[in-house]
């Protein structure tokens, strides 16, 4: 499972001039799930994610997490993340998981997130979405539960 991780002062989910979701400060995760992943590694992603230190302590320093500084999530499904882009200039997409391998595992990330005491908001999962935010820092991470980066 892939993500990358955006610090925000704020950001939203909208479907079909709908919001579907929205946050204040926090973090906007969007979320690929690959075609060999389970729920073991949607729940290492919420852990190491609720837990990274990407907020600035008194001193300034990157030392405070989102569970520290009580902060939300929205997470956004993006099965683009596993797309393979070193061959040819259209991406491959083998490697995602189906829709409906892929939707039970990202739940098993948001309920996990919730379980960690942080509100989580999502977009719709396989909906078109227009997805905005308000990248802070800017502080932008890449992870992989399976640590291939």
């Amino acid at each position: 499972m892939r993500a990358v991780v955006q610090r925000v002062s704020r950001a939203r989910v909208i479907v079909e001039d709908e919001v579907v979701g929205a946050i204040g400060p926090g973090l906007m995760v969007l979320v690929g799930v690959g075609k060999d992943d389970e729920a073991k590694d949607a729940t290492y992603l919420a852990d190491k994610i609720v837990n990274l230190r990407v907020f600035e302590d008194e001193a300034g320093k990157l030392n405070r997490s989102l569970l520290d500084v009580g902060g939300e999530l929205l997470a956004v499904s993006q099965f683009t993340l596993w797309g393979d882009a070193r061959k040819g200039r259209r991406p491959s997409f083998v490697r995602a998981a189906p829709g409906e391998a892929a939707e039970p595992l990202f739940e098993v990330f948001v309920a996990r997130v919730a379980e960690l005491g942080i509100k989580a908001a999502r977009g719709r999962f396989g909906a078109m979405m227009d997805v905005e935010l308000v990248n802070q820092g800017p502080v932008t991470l890449i992870l992989d539960s399976r640590k291939f980066f």
